[in-house]
């Protein structure tokens, strides 16, 4: 069985293929969206669809499908998948044309779904927590590129990641050009502190990120205090807990911040933070009411 789509149907992997010509390849001139799929249910499509949307309508890019034929294909890549669980890639991006940034020559888009199994973290990781550096990379800053576009330009969080392999570190977090806290290569952050939840807002440069919105959603079932607030790497330095969130990743606890040793990881916070998202996950997934 295939576990790609590409442009209206199913093909083998080595049968998708995309245009040398494609302008998201040629100057990453496209959107896209990760999304988790358990127990060959589709976690939260509806949203992630959405912000598809938005980020296309940001960049002026028509999506070649219509969003009803696009939850199809999501849905046929994950039924041909060999396994239950595991990560999507929806990619749009602004088709075959010319060479030159000029996309008036790209006629139409180019669509493609593929399914992978994940190992994004490795479980020692997940148990004991991660090691973070702060790298020099900069984010983008929102004048630039708006942090809500999930486009197809990574290198500066590409680059990010390569400091961070080269220092021995798990992940690294990007500050704005303020110095202020943003968002990890791929993730978003969150910190505890004196028991009450903060991470940076959309308009210091994180991403609106999806699992950001569930985990905002769950402290506030849960009791727990939550604020968009701007941070520092002070603030991050002097957490009670941290932990990273993202589609892939779900949710990692941070042990270290640039050799910086946190009081508690895996705390209680971030545990009832834990077991709450996962509850979220069952529920959803099972058709389970609220």
């Amino acid at each position: 069985m295939s576990d790609c789509w590409l442009d209206g149907k199913l093909v083998s992997e080595d049968q998708a293929m995309v245009s040398v010509f494609d302008h998201g390849l040629l100057y990453g001139d496209g959107v896209f969206e990760g999304i988790r799929f358990y127990a060959y249910k589709a976690f939260r499509m509806d949203a992630h669809l959405k912000r598809l949307n938005h980020s296309a309508r940001a960049i002026g890019l028509t999506i070649p499908y219509t969003l009803p034929e696009l939850s199809t294909a999501i849905n046929d890549v994950i039924q041909a998948f060999a396994e239950p669980d595991g990560y999507l890639r929806l990619v749009i991006t602004r088709g075959k044309g010319s060479l030159g940034v000029d996309p008036r020559t790209c006629k139409r888009g180019t669509a493609f779904v593929i399914a992978d199994r994940l190992s994004f973290v490795s479980p020692q990781v997940q148990k004991t927590g991660a090691n973070l550096i702060i790298a020099s990379t900069r984010r983008l800053p929102p004048d630039g590129l708006d942090p809500r576009i999930k486009s197809l330009n990574y290198l500066n969080h590409v680059l990010a990641r390569m400091e961070a392999n080269r220092a021995g570190a798990d992940e690294a977090i990007l500050l704005n050009a303020q110095g202020n806290v943003t968002e990890g290569t791929t993730d978003n952050i969150f910190i505890i502190k004196e028991q009450q939840l903060f991470t940076p807002p959309v308009t210091d440069g994180a991403l609106k990120g999806i699992t950001r919105d569930i985990i905002l959603e769950v402290a506030n079932e849960q009791g727990i205090p939550c604020y968009e607030k701007t941070l520092s790497p002070y603030d991050l330095y002097t957490a009670d807990e941290c932990f990273l969130t993202g589609t892939a990743v779900e949710l990692i606890p941070v042990r270290e911040i640039d050799a910086r040793v946190l009081p508690l990881c895996c705390g209680p916070v971030f545990q009832r933070i834990q077991n709450a998202f996962r509850e979220r996950i069952r529920r959803e997934t099972e058709g389970i009411a609220s």
